[in-house]
């Protein structure tokens, strides 16, 4: 299985990379820019080890609550696949 997770700020929590990026993109140009988020995503390989996906999509969330996102602050969504 595959899993890949997306981490990013709340929307209420200020992104100052975020900014940057969209001040910087401004200045070359692009016109249009709204608003910049800069997240992380991660891709990881499961092994097949007779589980259910109901018991990998746990394991998963919490991986993400414990070590992958910091859930004070950000949110994190996945998608899984076989």
């Amino acid at each position: 299985m595959h899993a890949t997770v997306t981490v990013e700020l709340k929307p209420s929590v200020l992104d100052p990379q975020g900014k940057a990026i969209e001040h910087s993109l401004s200045s070359l140009g692009f016109a249009g820019v709204e608003d910049v988020r800069v997240g992380k995503l991660f891709r990881i390989s499961l092994a097949e080890s007779g589980q259910t996906r109901e018991n990998v999509e746990t394991q998963l969330r919490q991986m993400c609550e414990r070590l992958l996102a910091n859930t004070v602050i950000e949110k994190f969504s996945y998608t899984l696949e076989e």
